[in-house]
């Protein structure tokens, strides 16, 4: 079985990992991409795109990624206030990635609507390869509801590309979480733009007194917008869902309950959002220890990750071969 991850990042060439998050993580990030340390870390961006690229080709699952970059954070006149040095790409960045590694990765385009020159920009970067936009409004600090933004869907839609939009938790970068919600996929679904809700609505703390229930595998705690979304993936044609980052702890509980709702199984896409790491043996879903410890040791991260998803959506599944249907390719 062969399939195309429709959610993945490129980092800021810039990158140096030494954020807090970034520290903590690097050893554990390095190790699970099969990278020295020091090399990592005296070469950060080419080692990581070197070693996504060839992760992706010796992957026994994965034909590509789609890949994106996220856009700075602007004021309404368009200048830069605020660009994350560690996930920050621009999309010339991804372009640029793209035509070196063009058979890893399918570039799409990350353009903040609050830039004047936004949608020139949208058609310059589907006329260059571009098949896909990505948001990250909880970072950029914008409500996706403003009609202002219409246009925005609309040339989208014109260019007949889909929309992913960021719904749930961010852990990596600063954000707003009123941008993170999924009423923010409204004026977006309505101006018939196709939209992917990335993560499932799912991930969000709810429980602060009673944590364990953030991690508990009983439905009744699982985030509302998850129930939300299910329920409009069953009415808009135009709606679609992603299960990237689903192997993170406070999302992987939920692996059973979405097998088990079949009738949206054609409206949800596999994506990973790599690089986020993520644990296979201690985790929160409801593989047994003998399945962990044997997922756990296959060295290509995305294989990995396909493994366990394969656990609970069988090759053949329609999660596998969505991506067609939004990406128009075979």
């Amino acid at each position: 079985m062969k399939t195309v991850d429709i959610h993945t990042h490129l980092l800021n060439p810039s990158v140096r990992f030494d954020r807090p998050l970034d520290r903590f993580i690097v050893r554990f990030f390095a190790k699970k991409l099969g990278i020295e340390v020091k090399r990592l870390k005296a070469n950060p961006y080419s080692v990581y795109l070197e070693s996504m690229a060839r992760a992706i080709s010796e992957s026994q699952h994965l034909e590509k990624t789609c890949l994106f970059g996220v856009d700075s954070r602007v004021d309404h006149k368009g200048r830069d206030i605020h660009r994350d040095e560690t996930v920050c790409a621009s999309t010339e960045d991804v372009l640029a990635a793209a035509v070196h590694y063009p058979d890893s990765f399918i570039p799409f385009l990350s353009v903040n609507p609050d830039r004047p020159d936004a949608l020139d920009l949208i058609d310059e970067y589907v006329e260059r390869g571009c098949k896909g936009a990505k948001f990250l409004q909880n970072y950029w600090g914008i409500d996706l509801n403003n009609e202002r933004f219409l246009p925005y869907y609309e040339k989208l839609k014109s260019n007949d590309i889909p929309l992913i939009i960021h719904i749930g938790c961010e852990y990596t970068i600063q954000s707003d979480p009123d941008y993170e919600r999924l009423n923010m996929i409204e004026l977006p679904l309505k101006s018939g733009v196709t939209v992917i809700a990335a993560h499932m609505g799912l991930g969000r703390p709810n429980y602060k007194f009673r944590f364990w229930r953030n991690l508990s595998k009983k439905p009744d705690f699982f985030d509302q917008d998850y129930y939300t979304l299910l329920e409009k993936l069953t009415v808009y044609d135009n709606l679609y869902a992603d299960l990237s980052a689903i192997l993170t702890p406070f999302k992987a509980r939920s692996l059973r309950h979405i097998s088990q709702q079949t009738m949206t199984h054609e409206k949800i896409l596999f994506g990973t959002d790599f690089p986020v790491p993520f644990p296979i043996i201690f985790n929160t879903y409801d593989l047994d220890i003998s399945t962990r410890l044997r997922i756990n040791a296959m060295e290509n991260p995305f294989d990995r990750y396909i493994e366990a998803l394969l656990e609970y959506f069988p090759a053949g599944s329609a999660i596998y071969s969505n991506y067609q249907k939004v990406l128009g390719i075979t």
